[in-house]
């Protein structure tokens, strides 16, 4: 084997030395090669505990037990107080937080992940209620508007994951979920602070600042509540700061402290319902009412076990609020798994965990529950509970199940402001903080922009019309960057290596953002050599951005070929004048211009290409050689991909300067009056769809004595941007010389 064919292999793992061209054979064998092992591949990571089940220790087992029990006291509060949000009695909660951790284990590749009610997810489905009731009365009550979203978005994100289409989540960046979700919490804060006071007669469903505006107006209507609801909020906060200072003030007794604070929620909720029993059961009134109010009657076990009723027409109403209810199911529980996937380093399956929450919400709906997806607090107490796999879950749903059989009757009791303290506090950590707001400035100002527009829309508007906002403008923001991206004309710098004795050619943009870069000593390429570096895929939303930044550089830094202020007027192009005649300061600047000899494009960024982008490229070449009046070579460096090598020949590059200025790939109408077919074009199609193995050669860094790595017949591809400009300017050296 030759040293070159070797470091092509090794060094820079050139594609292309193996298989120079590609064809469509290659393509589809690439798709079905074994199918049966990958449909087997595919059965089996549907259920991924099959892979870990086998391997389950007693040393698992301690820390599984730990941080189940740990999220199960958190979470019989939370999915009650939740249930309260989603305007659903209690046990609704009770249900979905069951279900929810139960059948996620066994889908699940995330082991920190909580699956069950969640703040953002049920003010959704009681705006869905209220949304359904309001159009069609109360022909339907809320349990069965709710338990019908759960069966439909959970099949509809179970159909997403089958398909393999997680992918689609990656659109909506990071700055836009957490816009919504700061938008959201302080939503559903501010709507829970009349229920913590008991401030009666304010809507809690509408617009966020109506809701604030409306709670300081009805101040003076403060009950009784608030002398439970207070007291709870500022326990809550007041036990987590108090085990944070204890915390830092003895490290080696931090775990006793944490769990101290984890179960805050359980410590608050137990007092208040003590002191609401001894408070309230002697005053309740003939009419039946209680001077608080209260959780009161809560059904013991699971009372609404039944296939889900889906009725057509209640299909049609919720047609309009399933791609919201959807969006947040998807958003949230992939942000939160990917997050302490990263954090605790492993790595999650999108596809599966969409799988996970689909099932999970599909069978949900046979209990009752309501929409359920990934909890940002739940999952945090379970990470630093020293969780060790999904199985934690099974020990969470014998807590709920507990709860649910034996603690009914004790639910009674329960003040809803404490329940309310309850979500404010839990709700609080979703606000996104002020260095994570600056971050965002820091790093792209648009980003902050998203973010900003997102929570005032939250907050002026809905969560819908937030999430809306958010999700539009980054992909706005994406197609602008696509269709608007990175390039820079290259120059060369000259730098030494470590032993200080040897020098290599760097090749940076002669301008950064328009600046010139004046604290490096740029050489420009020579005379004639234009070199260009696309920071981007090349594709049909940004291939004429592409042409008309190339073609002007062209027309503003090189020499015309042919000197139109000598050409009459009649015989000019209607929109291209040129200077008048007499004009001979335009005819002088444009002789001292160089004469255009070659143009090297830098693909090294370039992964994808497409027939509009070949297209562009065809009349870019075709604009540039009418400017210059004769022929110009088009180097391409550091192809990455056969298919874009194929694109490139198939569009008639890389084989030599192309005589067929007018020829097009892509014509929108085909005209072929008079036009002859061109035998060499047709010939190179031929070889690339049969797969022909050309002859390997590098015009530009072929070795003499060594087996040449590229194809003969594409003399003008190169395997790196040093080997085009060296070509490009050897080549122009040759056309100056023999002038």
């Amino acid at each position: 084997m030759s040293v070159l064919k070797q470091w092509g292999k090794q060094v820079i793992g050139y594609p292309e030395v193996q298989v120079p061209v590609i064809s469509t054979k290659d393509y589809v064998q690439r798709f079905a090669h074994n199918p049966a092992g990958k449909t087997k591949s595919y059965l089996f990571s549907l259920f991924p505990i099959l892979g870990w089940i086998t391997r389950y220790n007693l040393g698992w087992l301690t820390g599984d037990v730990i941080a189940g029990l740990t999220v199960g006291m958190v979470l019989v509060p939370q999915g009650m107080s939740y249930a309260q949000i989603a305007s659903l009695p209690a046990e609704y909660g009770l249900y979905s937080s069951f279900v929810g951790v139960l059948i996620y284990c066994f889908f699940a590749t995330s082991k920190d992940v909580s699956i069950g009610p969640v703040a953002v997810m049920s003010l959704t489905v009681s705006h869905v209620i209220a949304h359904v009731q309001d159009s069609h009365g109360d022909r339907w009550d809320g349990p069965q508007i709710a338990t019908t979203l759960s069966f439909i978005c959970g099949f509809i994100v179970l159909g997403v994951g089958l398909l393999r289409l997680g992918w689609l989540v990656e659109f909506i960046p990071a700055p836009a979920v957490s816009g919504f979700m700061t938008g959201s919490a302080i939503s559903i804060a501010a709507g829970q602070v009349p229920a913590l006071m008991g401030i009666s007669g304010v809507n809690t469903r509408a617009e966020t600042y109506r809701v604030i505006i409306n709670t300081l107006k009805g101040l003076p209507r403060t009950k009784m509540d608030a002398a439970f609801g207070l007291p709870a909020l500022v326990a809550l906060y007041g036990i987590r700061m108090l085990c944070d200072h204890l915390t830092k003030r003895f490290p080696r007794r931090q775990r006793i402290f944490f769990f101290a604070s984890v179960f805050r929620n359980a410590f608050v909720i137990i007092v208040l319902t003590i002191a609401s029993w001894l408070y309230t059961r002697h005053r309740r009134s003939a009419a039946g009412k209680y001077p608080i109010k209260i959780l009161q009657e809560v059904p013991s076990g699971f009372r609404h076990v039944k296939q889900p009723e889906i009725d057509p027409e209640l299909l049609t109403a919720l047609a309009g609020q399933l791609p919201i209810a959807t969006i947040i199911l998807l958003l949230e529980h992939i942000a939160i798994s990917k997050s302490f996937g990263r954090l605790n380093g492993y790595k999650i399956n999108p596809n599966q965990e969409l799988i996970a929450i689909g099932v999970t919400n599909t069978i949900g709906s046979v209990f009752g529950a309501y929409p359920a997806t990934g909890s940002f607090s739940r999952s945090a107490l379970k990470s630093k509970s020293g969780v060790r796999t999904p199985a934690a879950g099974i020990l969470t749903a014998v807590v709920v199940v507990v709860a649910l059989y034996g603690l009914t009757d004790a639910f009674f009791w329960i003040p809803s402001a404490a329940l309310s303290a309850v979500i404010i506090h839990a709700v609080a950590d979703l606000v996104a903080s002020p260095s994570q707001v600056f971050s965002y400035w820091r790093v792209s100002p648009l980003e902050f922009v998203i973010w900003l527009a997102a929570v005032l829309v939250t907050i002026f508007s809905s969560i819908e019309n937030g999430i809306y906002v958010a999700v539009c403008a980054s992909l706005a923001l994406l197609l602008i960057r696509i269709a608007h991206p990175r390039g820079a004309f290259l120059g060369k710098v000259r730098v030494r290596l470590d032993n200080n004795k040897e020098t290599r050619d760097v090749y940076v943009p002669l301008k950064t953002n328009g600046v010139n870069n004046e604290h490096l000593d740029i050489l420009p390429p020579a005379p004639g050599v234009i070199v260009y570096r696309f920071e981007e895929s090349y594709l049909y939303p940004n291939c004429s951005h592409l042409n008309s930044t190339l073609v002007d550089y062209v027309k503003e830094n090189t020499r015309r070929g042919k000197d139109i202020s000598t050409v009459k007027l009649a015989d000019r192009q209607w929109n291209d004048p040129g200077p008048r005649r007499g004009q001979h300061d335009l005819a002088a600047l444009n002789q001292s211009l160089p004469i255009l000899h070659a143009v090297v494009m830098d693909f090294s960024s370039i992964s994808q290409i497409d027939t509009t982008a070949i297209q562009s490229l065809i009349d870019a070449r075709n604009e540039i050689e009418r400017w210059t009046d004769g022929p110009v070579e088009f180097h391409f460096a550091t192809i990455l991909s056969p298919w874009i090598r194929r694109a490139l020949v198939a569009g008639g590059f890389g084989v030599g300067t192309s005589e067929r200025l007018h020829h097009e790939i892509a014509p929108v109408v085909p005209y072929r009056d008079g036009r002859s077919s061109d035998a060499n074009y047709e010939e190179t199609t031929d070889d690339l769809e049969s797969g022909k193995d050309l002859k390997r050669v590098d015009s530009a860094s072929s070795v003499p004595g060594h087996e040449p790595v590229l194809a003969t017949e594409t003399p003008f591809f190169h395997l790196d941007l040093h080997a085009a400009v060296r070509a490009a300017e050897r080549s122009q050296a040759v056309v100056d010389s023999s002038s």
